[in-house]
């Protein structure tokens, strides 16, 4: 505890995020690359790949809602189990995850049977036409299949971490993506299997890396452990996991909600063509996203363990430092995509109308990205001083109170060319978005310093103004 307080407290804050911010954006990108692979690949399928791409990107609400059951079960369980074991009670800290990996296969179960079911329902109401519906159906009937692989990755790996095994949790993504960027072309292109060729490399993929969670869960060098003494599912010990992962799951359930609404309103609009380019978009947008979020991961914990010590000066350093470096990197990428944007485009298409169409659309949607430093950066901040009211509003601001109005809004008021409207709710909300956070941010930010200063006994919660 000593060197953690002399790592956190005292050392100079440029090289300590850059320590603990590089593993996080690694996880992020490797991540990133999980993501997006596919995409890629389907997308250069020669004649069908514009079409195919639509498809499959139609499917990826469904795969954001299996990835948030995951979360909700891992994200809540995960935590509690630390505290557990923090309070030297192993066997407590067991029974959390034996329960959270029973259920997970219970849900895993569920999800497999509406997937399969229900999947071809589900994607015509996300946008699929009658000419994309095919691919979207023939990816998700082998998706469907591997749901249990990335229920108990993505959840079970939540517990490596935890246990402080960082480098074993970004092993487990990595062992995925690498696998996924080299099955990928083997079964796309070298079996001639198409967008089924992208589905069963992803599926296999996230069954070897969750050989390797299972495997480390299961080993000697976990310091807990899955027993079956432990997976009989109580009320009193998953009910708790489930509330505190919560907040994660509707967050991550949300994204499928809005592109669901952009889906659906650019294929009453633009067509196929329209819904394709949104997929790509999407991606593209990952390229912000997630680097952004693994730097404000790697600058959490400088300013939540000097915010609980009552250094004032160095919360604001850090924070002041992952403004300038989350607006630079966001700056600079605005610049790459508006200066080059087919750059972006091709690496998912080589369809020539698809490459020209989302060259256009692609400077319209990321119009303000260069903004999105500030928002991540505050967002962030505000989970990092325990301010969780806060982060949520400003999350759920741009998602529900801005973004999703703006995608039926704006068409009719660019009437003249509604599907191009349809992509300008995204700059228009996350302009408004970052409007608000500042001005929240600079308001609660101020009372959590104030409020660090006063004496320990009489502090009260940051989160309260």
């Amino acid at each position: 505890m000593t060197e953690d307080k002399d790592f956190l407290g005292k050392e100079p804050v440029g090289r300590l995020l850059l320590r603990l911010a590089l593993p996080t954006i690694a996880a992020q990108v490797i991540n990133m690359l999980y993501n997006i692979v596919d995409r890629i690949y389907i997308g250069h399928i020669p004649e069908t790949g514009a079409l195919a791409l639509t498809g499959v990107g139609v499917c990826m609400p469904l795969i954001m809602i299996v990835s948030a059951f995951a979360m909700l079960v891992g994200n809540g369980g995960a935590p509690r189990a630390s505290i557990h074991m923090g309070k030297d009670e192993y066997d407590a800290a067991e029974r959390i995850l034996g329960n959270c990996f029973t259920l997970q296969l219970v849900i895993s179960v569920i999800l497999t049977a509406l997937l399969l079911k229900f999947n071809r329902n589900f994607l015509l109401a996300f946008g699929a036409s009658e000419n994309t519906i095919g691919y979207g159906v023939s990816y998700m009937n082998i998706y469907a299949a591997g749901t249990i692989f990335v229920q108990l990755t993505l959840g079970m790996n939540a517990f490596i971490t935890a246990q402080g095994f960082a480098k074993t949790g970004m092993l487990s993504v990595l062992i995925g993506a690498v696998s996924n960027i080299i099955l990928d072309p083997v079964f796309i292109f070298g079996f001639h299997m198409g967008v089924r060729g992208g589905a069963l490399a992803t599926v296999i993929s996230q069954a070897l890396s969750c050989i390797w969670v299972l495997a480390f869960l299961l080993g000697k060098k976990t310091r807990l452990k899955i027993r079956l003494k432990n997976m009989k599912l109580k009320p009193a010990v998953i009910l708790p996991c489930v509330a505190l992962g919560m907040s994660t799951f509707v967050m991550q359930g949300s994204e499928s909600i809005i592109s669901i609404c952009f889906n659906s309103s650019l294929l009453k609009y633009g067509g196929d063509i329209a819904v394709g380019a949104m997929t790509i978009l999407t991606s593209v947008m990952m390229f912000a996203m997630l680097p952004l979020q693994g730097l404000g991961q790697g600058a959490q914990p400088i300013i939540s363990f000097n915010y609980g010590a009552g250094n004032a000066d160095r919360v604001k350093s850090t924070f002041r430092l992952l403004l300038k470096s989350s607006m630079t990197y966001a700056v600079l990428l605005w610049l790459g995509v508006m200066l080059a944007p087919q750059g972006f485009a091709s690496l998912f298409t080589s369809d020539p109308e698809l490459l020209a169409f989302t060259k256009h659309a692609l400077r319209i949607y990321m119009a303000c990205m260069f903004l999105f430093g500030i928002q991540l950066a505050c967002q962030m901040t505000f989970t990092a001083l325990g301010c969780a009211k806060e982060s949520i509003t400003v999350a759920v601001m741009r998602k529900f109170v801005l973004l999703i109005p703006l995608i039926y809004i704006m068409p009719g008021i660019l009437t003249q060319d509604p599907t191009t409207s349809v992509y300008m709710a995204e700059p228009v909300a996350d302009f408004c978005a970052v409007c608000f956070t500042v001005f929240l941010f600079s308001r609660q930010f101020k009372k959590a310093l104030a409020n660090m200063q006063t004496p320990p006994g009489s502090r009260t919660p940051a989160a309260e103004p």
